[in-house]
């Protein structure tokens, strides 16, 4: 989050109470680059009787990297995402990470993303929003309605196999599936803004977006299966081997 001060407090208390159902939790809260008190605040806070851990980038990397840093330092198995203004309710975090949760889930589950209904923006946002995402759709099929919204659960080991790249964050459904994974889909709810105000507009999303579609698309065309290369070792009875460097 960048410059949530007037939300983060919040956000967290109901994450907290949203994950007393879950076995086991812990809250990151990532400070992108922030000029405000966000990253001092969230480190007064506490989570499942725990102190909330707190990363900071001394300069703005932007989502995909504030995620990418957040998967990285996790304990977890499994991770939940959302955004930091607070319109992503985190009482859906328990619906997105149940089917990852499940001992019958299918093997190749990774991905269950958060797909926005009765959205809270402006109206100039929902129809670039709906622009962005149709053409999404048509270029990558990736069978996702909405890939901006914030909540999403995953596979931790199958995040960090992924590509890294900034903007990445929108495309998780196609590079999941790029990956031979299985995506699941959640319905959400959305709320408006409480405090502060967006870091980006529709013109910054545009500028970055087309050209992103394309590499996403590159990256997807280009992609390689690599079969599993089986060495097998014939030892002589006669000769004795030495134990030698595991690798």
């Amino acid at each position: 989050m960048k410059n949530e001060s007037g939300n983060v407090r919040r956000l967290v208390n109901e994450i907290d109470q949203a994950c007393t159902v879950l076995p086991d939790y812990e809250v990151i809260i990532v400070d992108d680059g922030s000029n405000d008190e966000t990253g001092e605040i969230a480190r007064s806070l506490k989570a499942g009787g725990n102190p909330v851990r707190v990363l900071r980038h001394a300069r703005s990397g932007g989502q995909s990297a504030a995620v990418h840093s957040g998967v990285q330092v996790a304990r977890g198995q499994f991770i939940a995402t959302l955004d930091g203004d607070g319109q992503n309710p985190p009482s859906e975090i328990p619906k997105l990470v149940a089917p990852l949760l499940d001992p019958n889930r299918n093997s190749r589950l990774a991905l269950v993303a958060g797909q926005r209904i009765g959205r809270q923006d402006t109206w100039s946002k929902k129809f670039g929003s709906r622009f962005a995402n149709g053409l999404r759709s048509r270029v990558l099929k990736d069978g996702t309605r909405d890939t901006g919204c914030g909540l999403k659960a995953f596979r931790r080991d199958a995040f960090l196999a992924l590509p890294f790249f900034n903007h990445m964050h929108r495309y998780l459904p196609a590079l999941f599936t790029r990956d031979g994974w299985t995506v699941g889909h959640v319905d959400v709810t959305h709320r408006s803004r409480g405090e502060g105000r967006s870091n980006y507009s529709n013109f910054q999303r545009a500028l970055v977006g087309i050209p992103d579609l394309l590499a996403v698309a590159w990256l997807i065309k280009r992609r390689k299966t690599v079969n599993t290369a089986a060495e097998t070792l014939t030892a002589s009875p006669e000769r004795k081997t030495r134990p030698g460097p595991i690798s």
